[in-house]
């Protein structure tokens, strides 16, 4: 039997970056659908009783209303009568300076798949993103941030925390006005959505607060005297880096760019980087209780997570039909495309057991 134990959140997002960088690459329908598929498996798997684990259902909602905004924002500027034409709406004249845009007007079935398509790629991302709010620990991710980051640490902490807690909030509030005799019914839930909504964002809100605020009286973020020199030699390395990095990223994305701006540019930038988050963190000194280490689990979990995002890459540069397919042809998936899908769904066999409250009385009884 596997210990339970929370494992470490970078591994978490590691593999969830993953899933997303192989969302991106594709706009396959069955490899989308196969993507969220595996992420919902693993969440639902490997998730605890805190409450960030109960987010993911929101992040379910989020992905379904982008999919059916992005429809409907297809339709609004559609206007395109090629191909075959599901209904006709009166079309909105616009002014000579909106050329090439059209409001209502014709509607075919080729833009409602690509409105689809490209409405799941969105979805599989916020889903990726939530799984890892749903797995990782946003406290224990905040706590094993390097030093460089100390100082936006706090503001870290409201952004991460804040949708996590909207479950819990959401929860807690609606047991209360169930304790007060509120109305029932479906058609009261609808009416009385204004009367819940308002208390959990704001309870949401005021718990991410309190926590970052509890986290700057204990000193997070806060550093010691440090010269106007090394301020300055700190932020030019991190600029020069992160100039470095755009630049490579954009000779490497561009074909047509000198290959000497893709490869050595996006190395020196990174190298320029990590010295400055180097430089930085020295003048930062703060002692970790019980640090989170890496051990094979979180990196068997991340090289999971990293195999999806590098096989669908592969999929899309060398398999191009199967990643986007036409919408006038019927989506196909290959075995390198299954295969790294199904990378992602390793967690379920090898992340131990998440503490919960009845694996925390088990391991009290059995010491």
């Amino acid at each position: 039997m596997r210990i339970p134990r929370d494992l470490h959140p970078g591994a978490w997002w590691c593999w969830a970056i993953g899933l997303a960088a192989g969302a991106s690459s594709t706009t396959n329908p069955l490899v989308l659908s196969l993507l969220i598929a595996v992420a919902a498996v693993c969440v639902y798997a490997c998730r605890g009783d805190q409450p960030w684990s109960r987010s993911f259902r929101l992040y379910l909602w989020l992905a379904a209303v982008v999919l059916v905004v992005r429809v409907l924002f297809r339709i609004l500027l559609g206007g395109n009568d090629a191909g075959h034409v599901l209904f006709t709406m009166p079309e909105i004249p616009l002014p000579d300076w909106a050329a090439g845009i059209s409001l209502l007007g014709p509607f075919s079935r080729e833009e409602l798949l690509a409105a689809i398509y490209e409405g799941l790629r969105l979805g599989a991302l916020l889903l990726a993103v939530g799984a890892a709010n749903a797995l990782a620990n946003p406290k224990r991710l905040m706590k094993s941030l390097p030093p460089a980051l100390y100082e936006i640490g706090t503001a870290m902490v409201v952004a991460i925390t804040v949708l996590p807690q909207l479950a819990d909030s959401a929860r807690r509030v609606r047991a209360a006005q169930q304790l007060r005799g509120g109305p029932g019914g479906r058609f009261a839930r609808v009416r009385g959505l204004r009367r819940l909504l308002v208390p959990v964002l704001e309870d949401a809100l005021e718990r991410s607060m309190a926590l970052a605020a509890g986290m700057d009286t204990r000193g997070y973020g806060r550093t010691g005297d440090v010269s106007r020199a090394q301020r300055r030699g700190t932020g030019a390395l991190m600029v020069a880096g992160l100039l470095g990095i755009c630049v490579g990223t954009y000779a490497f994305l561009d074909s047509s760019a000198p290959r000497l701006l893709a490869g050595p540019m996006l190395a020196l930038g990174s190298l320029l980087a990590v010295l400055g988050f180097v430089v930085a963190g020295r003048r930062v000194r703060r002692t970790r209780y019980r640090a989170d280490r890496w051990r094979l689990p979180e990196v068997v979990v991340a090289i999971s997570g990293v195999l999806v995002g590098v096989g669908l890459w592969a999929v899309q540069r060398w398999e191009y039909a199967v990643a986007h397919p036409g919408v006038q042809d019927v989506p196909e998936v290959s075995l390198l495309a299954v295969a790294s899908v199904l990378c992602g769904v390793v967690p379920v066999w090898v992340a131990p057991p998440p503490l919960t409250v009845r694996s925390r009385e088990r391991l009290v009884v059995a010491a």
